[in-house]
């Protein structure tokens, strides 16, 4: 099976991608959706580190897509969301702000991510 390279744009960045024949289509509309969800999260102003927009892009676009198919993750798997924190039909500001608050107690204090 043959290859192609396609040049496309996420947040204002160019990559270069490989891709197998046929699947431009499917590419593309991925990459669509990060290009998205990342520009959201930038958008948003809170956030201004590209690693960091591109992590909580990640969370945000798997999250959905557990919750199109079925949970993967269990309740005993993580801590539970605080009672104040944000409900399932929140607006997305406020669970990209628990989502971020999450990922900063995950890294620890020096905010590293890897």
């Amino acid at each position: 099976m043959s290859s192609k390279q396609l040049e496309v744009q996420i947040m204002g960045q160019s990559y270069l991608l490989g891709c197998p024949e046929g699947g431009e289509p499917q590419l593309l509309a991925a990459v669509s959706k990060v290009d998205a969800a990342m520009c959201k999260i930038r958008d948003a102003g809170k956030i201004k580190a590209r690693d960091r927009i591109a992590v909580l892009a990640a969370l945000n676009l798997a999250f959905d897509a557990n919750e199109a198919v079925a949970p993967l993750i269990t309740p005993t798997t993580v801590a539970p969301v605080p009672a104040e924190g944000p409900s399932s039909d929140a607006p997305s500001q406020e669970r990209l702000a628990h989502l971020l608050q999450r990922l900063d107690q995950a890294l620890g204090r020096d905010g590293q991510l890897i």
